[in-house]
């Protein structure tokens, strides 16, 4: 499957159900790959890393549909779902719907519909994916930081003046504007409002971006 190619991924343990679904599917120009229940599904790889989402009946033969997508978020990458059932009720599709779900029609769903929904739910995985890799490069500019850089960096995003930098760490001012521009360089970021947003998005917590209450405002040099 290729990590790129929208990919739509049907679970359903009825065979003319999956077949009809899956031809609706291809002929709306996506890849498509059919599983007749949650464990085949399962056994065949994880999907995570692709952009991808699911069309999953809630009522299957082992792990019903609310099952597997309590699975599949213990993972930490979870696919987009559109739930498709006969049995739905209001409390599964409120249940789904918490969980993450994009979607939960019931059964018999129109092909306008259907189709509506699996556009939604790639639209998701496709935002999560640029996510990923936003963050991903993130990080790497992190791993160039040489560890008093770290330091460095950590200090300025907590609003931290120069002179206060260099009596905490034990140097010279002069000394911290070097390696303070040495991390604006590496994070590539031209102001200290795009270094906060930048180590915000890496999970760097800083008292600038969630300030408690009576903080004061911290004006950079």
């Amino acid at each position: 499957m290729s990590n790129l190619t929208p990919t739509v991924l049907v679970v359903d343990d009825d065979d003319a159900v999956r077949r009809a679904l899956m031809r609706l599917i291809r002929a709306a120009g996506y890849l498509v790959e059919g599983f007749g229940s949650a464990r085949e599904f399962l056994d065949s790889g994880s999907p995570a890393e692709c952009n991808a989402c699911l069309v999953l009946d809630l009522q299957l033969p082992d792990l019903n549909g609310l099952e597997l997508q309590r699975e599949l978020n213990g993972t930490g990458r979870p696919l987009p779902i559109v739930f498709i059932t006969g049995h739905g009720d209001i409390p599964a599709s409120v249940r789904a719907m918490k969980a993450g779900a994009t979607d939960f029609l019931v059964k018999p769903v129109s092909d306008s519909e259907l189709l509506s929904a699996i556009e939604a739910a790639l639209g998701r995985a496709s935002q999560a994916r640029a996510s990923r890799i936003e963050i991903e490069a993130i990080c790497s500019r992190i791993d160039r930081l040489t560890p008093r850089e770290r330091e460095v960096l950590t200090l300025v995003v907590e609003g931290r003046l120069n002179k206060q930098m260099a009596c905490e760490l034990g140097t010279a001012e002069k000394t911290i504007k070097v390696h303070r521009a040495r991390v604006m360089r590496k994070m590539e970021a031209h102001s200290l409002a795009e270094l906060v947003r930048i180590t915000d998005k890496a999970g760097i917590p800083h008292p600038l971006l969630h300030p408690g209450p009576g903080a004061p405002t911290v004006t950079a040099p």
